[in-house]
């Protein structure tokens, strides 16, 4: 899938150019088409006449994570260093879709590593969290599977991650918590230590001015 924007001269505007599947994206639009159909919808009144296609194509930009490869991500930037402090990344943001009602949940991500020997390109890490993000979740996997990969292909001195989120399936249906915000963490080598993980802790709270 490839998804751009192509510019076609000053006083045209532009065009956007968007290249999916083709047969996943046919497929989806008639499963959409017949979802709309079983909840009381006309699917030939004007306004849901091109929303099959538009949700098919939006499930794909949605899920592009399963195509997508966390570990080569970061082996694509990868560099010999001799740094042996924390790395942090925080406040990435995450757009997820929870796998039991498939629904939102919206949030941050705080990464944090000790190198060995290795480090990786600041944008690689919020990519991993984005291939991760990008298909169906649940907060507590998607937490550890950032972990586990930065662990393996960075073999760091350490790896944390806090993710920190708010879930449309207990705000929109269920108990309607509006406000309730879900935090999980996992923690691997000398982030297991009280200090250092205190200080992580205390790095992704402060605030810059």
């Amino acid at each position: 899938m490839d998804l751009k924007i192509s510019l076609n001269g000053e006083n045209s505007g532009y065009r956007k150019v968007e290249q999916y599947d083709q047969e996943k994206t046919k497929a989806l639009i008639e499963h959409y088409r017949a979802i709309l159909a079983l909840i009381g919808e006309n699917t030939e009144r004007e306004g849901l006449l091109k929303t099959p296609e538009r949700v098919a194509k939006a499930m794909q930009f949605m899920m592009q994570g399963y195509e997508q490869n966390p570990e080569e991500i970061l082996r694509s930037a990868m560099f010999k260093e001799d740094y042996r402090q924390m790395v942090i990344v925080k406040d990435i943001e995450i757009y997820s879709m929870c796998e039991h009602h498939m629904l939102p949940f919206i949030g941050k991500a705080h990464v944090g590593y000790i190198p060995n020997g290795y480090i990786t390109g600041l944008s690689k890490i919020a990519r991993v969290v984005d291939a991760y993000a990008r298909r169906l979740q649940v907060q507590e996997r998607l937490t550890t599977q950032i972990k586990d990969c930065i662990q393996k292909t960075l073999n760091p001195l350490g790896v944390a991650v806090v993710i920190e989120a708010q879930h449309l399936c207990m705000q929109m249906r269920g108990v309607e918590k509006q406000h309730s915000i879900s935090t999980t963490s996992d923690f691997t080598g000398a982030f297991e230590r009280v200090a250092t993980r205190e200080e992580f802790i205390r790095l992704i709270s402060t605030k810059m001015n």
